[in-house]
């Protein structure tokens, strides 16, 4: 039997998406983070050193990749949901 999607929810999937991306982007953003740490810091010409990148950056990309994540998924989701009346919806074939 061959099935279309009809509606996707947009609140639901995107908070599923989000959390999904933030909790995915870890598994970079702690490697990198660590790695940074070992990384020597650069001189000027005047031999003063220049600081690194700071930490909290880090902490901030897993809160980046979850609000773009949310709101990238809404999009699609609307734009999908508008889109099905004119040209139909995902189709799957299921078996009982």
């Amino acid at each position: 039997m061959k099935v279309q999607i009809a509606r996707l929810s947009p609140h639901q999937n995107a908070k599923v998406f989000a959390v999904l991306m933030a909790l995915s982007s870890l598994l970079f953003v702690v490697p990198m983070g660590i790695a940074f740490l070992f990384i020597p810091t650069g001189v000027d010409p005047q031999g003063n050193p220049i600081p690194g990148p700071p930490m909290f950056l880090f902490l901030l990309f897993p809160l980046l990749y979850l609000v773009m994540g949310y709101v990238m998924v809404v999009v699609a989701c609307v734009f999908y949901n508008f889109m099905f009346k004119y040209v139909g919806g995902i189709e799957y074939e299921s078996r009982e």
